[in-house]
């Protein structure tokens, strides 16, 4: 894909991805423009204003500033979009930016599932903006370039069009109870490509749905990588990764250590009662604000004002 015709993609980011981002929602073969900001550095701006709006990374020393959720991505590289063994999905989302180690650990994950002949290669959705930071729709992490959205269909054996990377849907592999896995498209391959996900010493935790980890449960408990395999809101169609601080990485806030054991306990129960699967809304909760450049880590403030 040319500069050019990235850029012109990312330009839409807004009208691409309304409503959640996720791996089932569609992108857009024509996004339309978001309009300039008057005062981009204004420090009461949500972030998610500016970092929506950034369309090339910055040329300084690759780093990851900030935590998960609330930082941004200096020196971002790109996962290209068609490798051997991996193809990117909604390219319009301009999302596939991340650290080089997210990047490097992408590749070399994705050719170790191909020669285990787990799956002939990996389909990614987001992993961060161009210089990282919120996201107009979408994710609350995502920021640092440390997060990947993997899903949990596999590459098929050719290159997929352009068409077929903003419209085709990732495969939902939980009942409509929110119970269990669905049979008819969980298999041994789906816990293979996570197993062999965990299993990579700078992963530090992998996200599903509920009803995956109690499958993966059923047939690996006790094992040492379930420990990283954590269940969470979504993710059912696909799973989401998340690797360590880079060495020499100074800025990068780490997250707390995942609990001992291998959470196939009693708070993998809580996800399956009624106050989970069926919340009461609460009339009184208000939305909270939007991160502000001023919430922001201080180095994230030139990160996304550099030209």
């Amino acid at each position: 894909m040319s500069a050019y015709f990235r850029i012109a993609l990312a330009a839409g980011l807004i009208s691409v991805a309304i409503g959640g981002a996720r791996a089932q929602d569609q992108g857009s073969l024509n996004p339309t423009p978001l309009p300039p900001l008057a005062n981009p550095g204004d420090p009461k701006l949500p972030a998610k204003e500016v970092f929506g709006r950034s369309l090339t990374p910055t040329e300084l020393q690759s780093r990851s500033i900030g935590f998960y959720a609330r930082g941004c991505l200096a020196g971002a590289k790109a996962l290209p979009v068609d490798g051997e063994t991996w193809q990117v999905m909604r390219l319009s989302r301009d999302r596939n930016w991340g650290n080089p180690a997210m990047i490097s650990f992408l590749e070399r994950f994705s050719k170790k599932a191909a020669q285990k002949g787990i799956w002939p290669g990996i389909l990614v959705g987001d992993i961060s903006q161009p210089r990282g930071g919120p996201m107009l729709t979408g994710h609350a992490s995502h920021q640092v370039g440390l997060d990947a959205d993997i899903w949990l269909t596999p590459m098929p054996d050719r290159t997929l069009t352009r068409a077929e990377r903003e419209e085709m849907s990732a495969v939902n592999m939980v009942t409509d109870d929110g119970l269990s896995v669905d049979r008819a498209h969980w298999t041994a391959g789906q816990a293979g490509i996570i197993q062999a996900a965990a299993e990579e010493p700078e992963v530090e935790r992998i996200f599903v749905n509920a009803a995956i980890k109690k499958a993966l449960c059923e047939t690996a408990r006790g094992a040492p990588w379930m420990n990283k395999v954590r269940a969470y809101w979504g993710h059912n169609y696909h799973f989401h990764v998340r690797i360590a601080c880079p060495a020499g990485d100074t800025g990068c806030q780490a997250q707390e250590p995942v609990p001992p054991g291998d959470g196939c306990d009693k708070s993998l129960a809580w996800w399956f009662t009624d106050e989970v699967l069926h919340p009461k809304a609460d009339p009184n909760a208000k939305a909270k604000p939007p991160l502000t450049l001023a919430q922001m880590p201080p180095e994230c403030r030139q990160v996304v004002l550099e030209k």
